[in-house]
């Protein structure tokens, strides 16, 4: 079949309007001669109809905005206050402006960027959650987690340092301080003048330290005489004083004190060779006839049951760090599958990576929710030993299972600290670990469900 001049003309024009490089990069992916046999044996009204779909689907030439990446699917933000939204917008900054540019590196230099304590302290969180007499305010357990979880969303060690100072040091003396204590402490606390730290754990005493302590204190006149050692204290490098907990020698009783860093015979060692909390600096203190004034020692210690008590109270802290985690680690995956192209489209077009963020999602959704509902109850006064064991059993399982995906979907890419979920993946270690262990927590639930007790 001969070609006549208009059809030549129709084929000149058609070239200039065609993009050669597009018809190049088509060619890889199709079989052109394929392809036009196949549009060109469709009967109009077909291949009207298609056109229209593919400009539609196309936008024209524009491609459809994609959906906001979001860890919080269930909107959970909408349930919160006008000032608890506020507070989460004030911390989502702060940890976005100061410690997402420089996490890395300091976690890396395994230190503590120690001069983000002046900006926190422009922040003034600690006084919407505590009073200056102690007392909470009425939804400080809600507030609080909101904070550990956005902080916890872009660096775990910055959210333990928090915990650590605001949490563990503050209700030990919130429990067991006198009131004179605590009139000369915890406004110094609450502002972040003082940094405190807690003493509990040893180094051949875990789990079993409500059982097995080992430093021990004895009374000689007013003065008490400390000896012992302490590991994995954190904050302790730098912290102003640490709470110190001690077995009584002769009545085998627990008592707590305030310990400060020129206490005579008290020294601390800076933990090395970590792979998680890296910016966290966890000391090791050894406490060699060191001596405590009377002043010092929390009078209103009930032995054991104070330090039980303080653990309960933190222990959701803990499982909301788990809740920021996984969330981090799932809107840095979300972001990735967009940016990230493999076999000429984003990965995120792929049923497998799809299936991934949706579990990654539905872990983040469930912690946050088990969460939430945790602070409700406690600051309803209704939160039980076996209650805040569930979220941190439960959180921080499911928080490993989320980063160890978020590393899977980051590919080789994802061992590295650029895309932060390698920070993450570590960081869970520790989460899993402290704040009783998941075995140790598991068992509490176990005795509440049961009416038995599986400890040895």
């Amino acid at each position: 079949m001969s070609t006549s001049f208009s059809d030549l003309g129709k084929l000149m024009k058609l070239a200039q309007s065609i993009d050669i490089r597009q018809l190049a990069e088509l060619s890889e992916k199709v079989d052109l001669e394929e392809l036009v046999g196949m549009v060109s044996s469709l009967d109009e009204g077909t291949l009207a109809q298609m056109t229209q779909f593919m400009k539609k689907q196309a936008g024209n030439g524009k491609a459809p905005e994609p959906p906001p990446v979001t860890g919080d699917f269930y909107d959970l933000r909408s349930t919160f206050s006008d000032r608890q939204r506020e507070i989460q917008d004030t911390v989502r900054e702060f940890m976005e402006t100061h410690v997402q540019p420089i996490a890395n590196d300091y976690w890396q230099k395994d230190t503590f960027p120690r001069h983000l304590i002046a900006e926190m302290q422009k922040l003034d969180l600690l006084r919407e959650i505590f009073h200056d007499d102690g007392t909470r305010t009425h939804d400080a357990s809600v507030v609080e987690g909101i904070v550990t979880m956005e902080m916890a969303r872009v660096d775990v060690s910055t959210a333990t340092f928090f915990g650590v100072h605001g949490g563990l040091a503050l209700w030990s003396l919130v429990l067991g301080g006198t009131e004179e204590q605590k009139k000369e402490w915890l406004p110094k606390l609450l502002d972040l003048d003082t940094i405190g730290a807690f003493g509990l754990t040893e180094p051949k005493v875990g789990s079993a330290i409500s059982q097995g302590m080992r430093t021990t204190c004895r009374k000689e006149g007013d003065t008490w005489i400390l000896n012992g050692q302490k590991k994995w204290i954190g904050n302790a490098t730098f912290a102003d004083f640490i709470i110190i907990w001690a077995r009584e020698e002769d009545s085998g009783d627990i008592q707590g004190f305030i310990v400060c860093q020129d206490n005579p015979g008290y020294s601390v060692e800076k933990m090395t060779n970590k792979i998680a909390l890296r910016m966290v600096e966890n000391g090791h203190i050894t406490l060699t006839d060191c001596e405590v004034e009377e002043s010092a020692r929390l009078a209103n210690v009930d032995s054991w049951a104070t330090v039980a008590d303080v653990l309960r109270r933190t222990r959701a802290g803990v499982a909301w760090q788990a809740v920021g985690c996984a969330m981090g680690a799932y809107e840095r995956s979300a972001t990735y599958a967009r940016e990230r192209r493999q076999f000429g489209r984003p990965i995120g077009g792929f049923q497998l990576i799809q299936d991934k963020l949706v579990f990654m999602l539905g872990n983040v959704t469930a912690m946050q929710t088990l969460c939430l509902r945790l602070s409700q109850l406690q600051d309803e006064n209704r939160m039980r030993d076996e209650h805040a064991s569930l979220a941190k059993v439960f959180t921080a399982a499911r928080c490993r299972d989320t980063v160890a995906l978020a590393r899977d979907l980051h590919g080789g890419n994802g061992i590295l600290l650029d895309h932060d979920v390698a920070r993450y993946f570590c960081d869970t270690e520790a989460i899993y670990s402290y704040e009783g262990t998941n075995e140790i927590n598991s068992l509490v639930v176990g005795r509440a469900i049961t009416g038995q007790g599986a400890f040895v």
